[in-house]
């Protein structure tokens, strides 16, 4: 005799009991394959301990926003007899907060007031939209703040100047901008890292997910840590440069330039290069012109010398 205890059993209204779900969704569950079919005993159909594990999986999947032809996938992929856990585990990983920041809450009067105490309804909504607030149920007075840090800079940005439909349009672009920034350092993880427990079949095992878990603990900050230092290295750049350019354009423009552009006739340049041709033209004009000013200098210097003298003359 086997000293194994028996396994629990139970029929499908138990089942949806147990699960606390219904037996049209159990139902549902097996005909779109999420569920393994029951054991056939006699005329009835037994479900297992298994069909309770993979109904609470599929079910904190579903909270976790997942759509069931997704949920398909990840069983498919994960579980081949070896379970669920690690893949679970990998799951909550990655979902988790990627911040060591606390999420607040803020009512609407202290949200005015932190604003110069006008309200602006507009501005509020939009911030909803935006994420920047989330609504409460059950109470239109109070606001989750899912990242002060985030609100604190508006409010200074306010403070300074900024008007909100300028905050606000301006969050719209960053966050496309650094979305695109995320997307880039997760191909880069992903093919360098995380492929090998993706793509390759004896690695989807629940200690290799395990391990993956275990690097997106570990790489998580490297992204928020290389943002931190290109940033203040191209704002610092940058920052520099735009002073410099503002700085200079106040100064007065002196023109170092060597050369001139002056509009000659064109029959003047037409005599010049049957004189002396056209790669000389410009050589001829320049010291036709240096002699003619230095022989009015001089001109000029012989008439000052004979008024004066014709002046002593007089005298």
């Amino acid at each position: 005799m086997s000293d194994l205890p028996a396994q629990h059993t139970y029929r499908i209204e138990d089942l949806a009991h147990q699960t606390r779900t219904t037996v049209r969704t159990i139902r549902a569950y097996q005909d779109r394959g999420l569920l393994p079919r029951p054991e056939r005993r006699g005329r009835a159909n037994l479900y297992a301990e298994t069909h309770v594990t993979r109904l609470h999986q599929i079910a904190h999947l579903l909270d976790r926003g997942y759509t069931l032809a997704s949920i398909k996938e990840l069983l498919d992929a994960w579980d081949t007899g070896r379970g669920l856990g690690g893949i679970l585990g990998l799951v909550t990983e990655v979902e988790g907060p990627w911040t060591d920041e606390r999420p607040d809450r803020i009512t609407r009067a202290a949200l005015d007031a932190r604003f110069g105490g006008t309200p602006d309804d507009d501005a509020v909504s939009e911030a909803v939209e935006l994420g920047v607030l989330e609504r409460v149920d059950g109470d239109p007075d109070t606001f989750l703040v899912p990242s002060p840090q985030e609100l604190s800079v508006a409010v200074e940005l306010h403070a300074a100047g900024v008007p909100l439909t300028a905050i606000s349009s301006h969050l719209r672009e960053l966050r496309g901008q650094v979305e695109h920034i995320a997307a880039r350092f997760l191909e880069f993880t992903t093919e360098y890292v995380f492929a090998r427990y993706l793509d390759d079949p004896e690695r989807r095992t629940d200690a290799h997910a395990a391990e993956a878990a275990s690097l997106v603990r570990r790489l998580r900050p490297l992204a928020r840590q290389t943002m931190d230092a290109e940033l203040a290295r191209a704002m610092r750049s940058l920052a520099t440069r735009h002073l410099r350019t503002r700085l200079s354009a106040e100064q007065p423009v002196e023109d170092r330039s060597d050369e001139r552009t002056v509009a000659l006739p064109t029959s003047t340049i037409d005599a010049v290069e049957r004189l002396v041709g056209r790669e000389h033209v410009c050589e001829f004009i320049t010291l036709a012109t240096e002699r003619e000013l230095r022989a009015r200098a001089l001109d000029h210097l012989a008439s000052d010398v004979a008024q004066a003298r014709e002046v002593r003359e007089s005298t």
